[in-house]
């Protein structure tokens, strides 16, 4: 059976996301995959995305996965169909609350250990070491900014 073409609709719509999810540095697929849930009454089975995208099976399930695992992408049951039906999260607080978890915190949680290391590097090197010290100390300021902000930025995006 074909494809089912995609409306002016649903393409302005896959432009808008791909765009977006490129200013978060996620791949276009991501924002091809979003953007033709968001735009589609109907819940999509994986074969919609590889077929009505011309996408690769992998980077379908790669894009689906991430996607779920952001909370932008739910699984909805169909009834008569034993296949996956996906609708699109389209609560803002939900899908910054994802993206803040599960992209900004890990981030976070591991840069003090970058910084140590970073100040064992400087430390081999005492010509450079006042310049270092500088820089290790703004990046550690940064971090720390960072991490009393996110929590703020966690709890406004749970009253979106």
């Amino acid at each position: 059976m074909p494809s089912k073409p995609l409306t002016p609709f649903q393409r302005e719509s896959i432009d808008l996301f791909v765009g977006a999810f490129a200013v978060l540095s996620l791949p276009r697929s991501l924002g091809e995959i979003y953007g033709l849930l968001y735009s589609s009454e109907e819940p999509l089975a994986f074969d919609d995305f590889v077929t009505r995208l011309d996408l690769s099976k992998g980077s379908v399930s790669e894009g689906l996965r991430l996607l779920r695992s952001l909370g932008a992408v739910n699984l909805l049951p169909v009834e008569g169909s034993r296949k996956d039906h996906f609708i699109a999260e389209t609560s803002l607080r939900k899908l910054a609350g994802g993206y803040l978890r599960d992209r900004i915190e890990p981030y976070l949680r591991g840069g003090e250990s970058r910084i140590e290391s970073l100040r064992k590097v400087s430390a081999t090197d005492p010509e450079l070491n006042d310049f270092q010290q500088k820089r290790i100390n703004q990046l550690l300021s940064w971090h720390r900014f960072f991490a009393r902000v996110l929590p703020v930025f966690k709890a406004l995006a749970g009253k979106i």
